[in-house]
């Protein structure tokens, strides 16, 4: 690990560090850090594994499984598709052009927004109470894992982009206002909950492990759900690099913009990175070259033939 940490990080100067989101400026430019959890209960972590910063778009996959354990697969993708897209994750253009209107899949930003208004709860800060308990539950950390009010009220400032995808979907019946006003909401609010590299590890493992809570077995979302999202995560987890990562990397990601990473190897472990320096398209360069390396050395890529459960002749992904 501290190997692959020390080869990685001169990736970081191919990338910068995103403005808007306090807490992180150019001095973080060069940190990297990395925590594997596996199926055995072994954490392994190198590098700046306890920066903490904010989920972004990783909160997209927790917006997703709440989504569908409230609500089931053919309600959430009546809302929203789970197609690939090419455009970047902030785009209006694939909303005009696509059928319906409807967003290409839940881990774009006006997907997201769309699966947010599907969360149950009778206010936005139910809502997100709601979710925030359930990831202090996989983390098992309520003191660290918490909302960064100075990140919120960035998310809102900057919000302008998010806003206009979240009234051109009112505009078409997506949603109603009422909707768009609060999913915009608590999408702000779940993009500013604060994490580290071992809380991602755990979020992924638990993806990993089908819905379970490490040690105790608890099934807190059903493994259909969990596969679905780990299904999406796949092809669509990485912004518009979805397809290169699934080929180099080969499992189920979810990026976001502070240079975060989670990573779900199934039946296996998670794997939680940060590594502030983007490049255009929003993922973590040197992040990105930590996972191609783990995934090569530990021959980690689902696809390859070493994956496949002995004696069994199948994966369960």
């Amino acid at each position: 690990m501290e190997e692959i940490v020390k080869a990685c990080r001169p990736y970081t100067a191919q990338g910068e560090v995103i403005d808007h989101i306090p807490g992180l400026d150019q001095s973080h430019a060069t940190d990297l850090g990395v925590t594997i959890i596996t199926k055995e209960g072994e954490v392994y972590s190198a590098g700046e594994d306890d920066c903490n910063f904010s989920l972004q778009s990783i909160s997209k996959v927790i917006i997703l499984l709440m989504a569908l354990e409230d609500f089931g697969k053919e309600v959430v993708f009546q809302k929203v598709d789970m197609e690939p897209t090419d455009d970047f994750f902030n785009s209006i253009s694939n909303l005009e052009n696509y059928e319906g209107h409807r967003p290409y899949n839940p881990f774009i930003n006006s997907g997201a927004i769309a699966t947010a208004s599907l969360v149950n709860g009778s206010t936005v800060e139910e809502r997100f109470q709601r979710i925030l308990s359930f990831l202090q539950t996989i983390t098992g950390d309520d003191e660290k894992v918490k909302l960064n009010e100075e990140v919120y009220h960035s998310e809102i400032k900057n919000g302008a982009r998010n806003r206009s995808l979240a009234y051109f979907m009112e505009s078409t019946g997506v949603l109603s206002n009422k909707e768009a006003e609060e999913a915009l909401d608590l999408y702000y609010r779940v993009n500013s909950i604060d994490v580290n590299s071992l809380a991602l590890a755990k979020l992924g493992f638990f993806l990993a492990n089908h819905g379970k809570i490490s040690g105790t077995g608890s099934q807190l979302i059903q493994s259909r759900h969990v596969r679905t999202v780990k299904a999406i995560m796949l092809t669509s987890g990485m912004y518009n690099e979805s397809g290169t990562y699934a080929v180099d990397v080969g499992f189920p990601l979810k990026s976001g913009v502070s240079g975060s990473i989670v990573g779900a190897v199934p039946g296996r472990m998670g794997v939680g990175i940060i590594g502030p320096s983007i490049n255009k398209k929003g993922n973590s360069v040197a992040g990105g070259q930590v996972l191609r390396m783990l995934s090569e050395k530990l021959r980690l890529n689902i696809f390859h033939d070493s994956t496949i459960v002995k004696g069994k002749g199948r994966f369960l992904f």
